[in-house]
């Protein structure tokens, strides 16, 4: 997309609804409802696929066949294993700060691989090795993630095996038991709906760093801090921690209008795109009721409800239940510890945003916007003395 300009543009705060280029990795129709990954319902991709299908999807822009698939998974898995200078880093990483910070953790793991494996800028690179090195960064942040994890538990980390899935790894790295079927398949069905979701702010984030020719790790480093505000990725435990605080049915009505009167933000509902239902939401849905419980029914009693008390006290708004609602039910119920439900978002995410990167890397234009100052009106004599 090209298009000349004279002079500045006015564009709406947070640049909504300005389109800044195009892609062919998906798209959000919020009003719909619907989202797709190159042309497929992610949806439908989480019901119906794995990981590794999804992931050649975003990278090649089809779906592999089975010995293309076979292939694949036999790339990633020893690209899962940390090179010995990061392992060597880990647990002082892991020991840093008086609270856990996984994805500050991420972070600097990552810098670390990049530089052990020397990583070029994506300027400088071909496309094999472009993705080669987006390949890299999506196999070791599980690791590293559920490494830092153990390591600031007390526990030994664990090494990836190549005979489990993405998915099935995520939950035997963190949890150190391998996981029933059902439970590393609600997982996968979670991972592969957050692989990608429009032009959000840690993707777009990743690719202003990558249209200046920076490796692969200094984007998605850029786009790990961007996701690590709670406005973004850190709402899953923060939403499971709403139904932790309401704790009963009949407190449901007075927490949410003692919200709303407060000011506050209800975590896990309402979104920047959706006016419908989030699709999402919906999908995790049916999956937290097939694994079943009391958190579950509960769960589904409180979203109905503040939907309800939302629709009264702001109408209009189309207030519905998020991504991040029923991700930390359904995390739980999958033995995940609440200090990895953002770090679990992560490990899909990184995979959208490394195909963003690779996308971006196509185009030679550096993204530079300008902005319209407000500040005491210049020039202003610069005073020389100090009396």
């Amino acid at each position: 997309m090209s298009i000349t300009v004279e002079g500045p543009i006015e564009v709406p705060p947070g640049l909504r609804n300005v389109v800044v280029t195009e892609t062919r990795l998906g798209d959000v129709r919020g009003d719909e409802g619907f989202y797709h990954y190159r042309q497929y319902s992610a949806i439908e991709l989480s019901r119906a696929k794995t990981v590794e299908d999804v992931w050649f999807l975003m990278y090649e822009g089809r779906l592999p066949t089975a010995a293309e698939l076979a292939t694949f998974s036999d790339t990633i898995a020893p690209l899962r294993v940390l090179p010995a200078e990061v392992q060597a880093a880990l647990p002082a990483i892991a020991a840093a700060g008086s609270a856990f910070n996984p994805l500050a953790g991420l972070r600097t793991a990552l810098s670390l691989l990049a530089a052990a494996r020397e990583l070029p800028p994506v300027w400088d690179a071909d496309p094999v090795r472009r993705k080669a090195d987006a390949m890299l960064v999506c196999a070791v942040t599980p690791t590293i993630l559920a490494a830092l994890y153990r390591l600031r538990e007390g526990l030994e980390p664990l090494e990836p095996r190549a005979d489990l899935s993405t998915a099935a790894n995520w939950l035997y790295l963190v949890t150190g038991q391998e996981p029933t079927e059902a439970k590393a398949r609600a997982i996968e069905h979670y991972l592969i709906s957050t692989i990608d979701h429009g032009f959000n702010a840690s993707t777009f984030t990743a690719r202003v760093i990558a249209s200046t020719g920076a490796d692969v790790v200094s984007a998605v480093a850029g786009a790990i801090g961007a996701f690590s505000g709670p406005l973004h990725g850190g709402a899953p435990d923060r939403a499971l921690a709403s139904l932790d605080e309401i704790g009963t049915p009949d407190r449901i009505d007075d927490w949410v209008r003692a919200k709303v009167s407060a000011g506050d933000r209800i975590m896990g509902f309402g979104h920047a795109v959706y006016r419908t239902e989030d699709p999402r939401s919906l999908m995790l849905r049916d999956i937290a009721r097939g694994l079943g419980g009391d958190l579950v029914d509960f769960a589904t009693t409180v979203e109905q409800r503040i939907v309800e008390v939302l629709a009264e006290l702001k109408p209009g708004r189309n207030l519905y239940a998020n991504v991040e609602f029923y991700a930390g039910v359904v995390m739980s119920l999958c033995d995940l510890p609440r200090a990895m439900f953002t770090p679990t978002f992560a490990t899909s995410r990184v995979i959208g945003w490394t195909a963003n990167i690779l996308e971006q890397s196509e185009d030679p234009k550096i993204i530079r916007p300008s902005a319209r100052y407000v500040g005491p009106p210049p020039p202003v004599a610069v005073p020389i003395d100090r009396t």
